[in-house]
């Protein structure tokens, strides 16, 4: 069967990587996106032959627009990063766990066939075990957290009260080519390739022996994909991650071998809401997704820092445009329209 697939927030890092990817995937048949620009970018489309729908998951009518006649929908539209929820909690309520519940009650009244949902494993707070099993408990420490909680309870709830097949799953630290570094929320890969490109200081919130299950984007997007073709559903939340847990220190000295140079590091206070540990148990998601293969970090980096010497810094460690590649004026879409992007490649965002 052929997937007409809808990627809610398919303008952000991991969207716009997926809605690439599924283009060239067999088995999914058109791609539209629904993305409000508050955190993606339309530079990230640019070169990438999707439908478009410019709106938010709290706007009726870019909602039931973006749902309508889809077979699939991968839900990753989100107000991203622990530190903005701490400012702002009825923010990221209102993005997170209200957004979810609205696009479900859309999906199910649109008879999409299949809903994944994107949590995270913050979920997992204050649990102090290693690695992460998906029954394990969880106790949130942010806001966001708990609105990413409530994403994957909502979508198990459809799936229990509605009968709509649906798949949570827990996304641990992601990262690769197209991250953004640029805003005050960026995720701590691209601001540590950044800086060590300019010959800035690298920043550890604490000593930089926290650690995180680092996962290359391209795995989480060859599952996602995988997951819509094949119509996986599971009664459970499942880690998307395959337990290769990294700490800051090690992710440093590996950016140091990949450059032939020593980095600064500077150390600031740990951040609020900022979890010490994070390791998945990889079990469920190999037994869901056999064909599932981890990306070495030290693979990971070399790609990640390439896209930065040839999208951010320039070879030298020079600041350039990102948008160095020339494209074609990008057409401003409204909440009801659409638009075929057929301009060459130039990022993702």
């Amino acid at each position: 069967m052929s997937v007409r697939l809808l990627i809610t927030g398919g303008a952000g890092f991991i969207g716009a990587n997926l809605a690439r990817s599924a283009l060239s995937a067999p088995g999914i048949a058109h791609v539209r996106v629904l993305d409000d620009l508050s955190t993606g970018t339309r530079e990230a489309l640019r070169g990438v032959d999707v439908e478009f729908v410019l709106g938010s998951l709290l706007d009726d009518t870019a909602l039931r627009r973006a749902v309508r006649d889809r077979d699939a929908v991968i839900h990753l539209g989100a107000l991203p990063s622990v530190p903005r929820s701490v400012r702002d909690p009825v923010a990221s309520h209102h993005a997170n766990a209200t957004g979810t519940l609205l696009l479900l009650q859309a999906a199910r009244r649109a008879d999409v066939g299949h809903v994944v949902v994107a949590s995270s494993s913050s979920v997992y707070g204050a649990n102090p075990a290693l690695p992460k099993d998906e029954l394990d408990w969880t106790r949130p420490l942010s806001p966001y957290a708990v609105s990413k909680l409530a994403t994957e309870a909502y979508a198990l709830a459809f799936a229990s009260t509605y009968q709509l097949a649906t798949l949570a799953f827990r996304f641990f630290n992601v990262y690769g080519p197209g991250q953004r570094h640029d805003h005050a929320y960026a995720a701590v890969i691209p601001r540590f390739v950044y800086a060590a490109l300019r010959g800035e200081p690298v920043v550890y919130q604490g000593d930089g022996r926290q650690s995180r299950d680092f996962t290359y984007v391209d795995t989480v997007c060859s599952v996602l994909l995988d997951a819509v073709r094949r119509r996986v559903t599971h009664a459970h939340p499942v880690n998307l991650a395959l337990g290769s847990r990294v700490d800051l220190v090690t992710v440093v000295g590996e950016l140091e071998r990949i450059l032939d140079r020593p980095i600064t590091v500077r150390h600031e206070t740990p951040r609020p809401g900022d979890v010490r540990h994070s390791e998945a148990s990889g079990v469920l998601l190999r037994q869901l997704f056999p064909e599932v293969r981890a990306v070495p970090i030290a693979d990971g980096l070399v790609a990640t820092v390439d896209w930065f010497q040839t999208f951010v810094t320039g070879p030298a460690g020079s600041a350039v445009a990102v948008d160095r590649v020339p494209a074609a004026p990008v057409e401003v879409v409204d909440q009801v329209g659409t638009v075929r992007r057929t301009v060459a490649r130039t990022r993702s965002c």
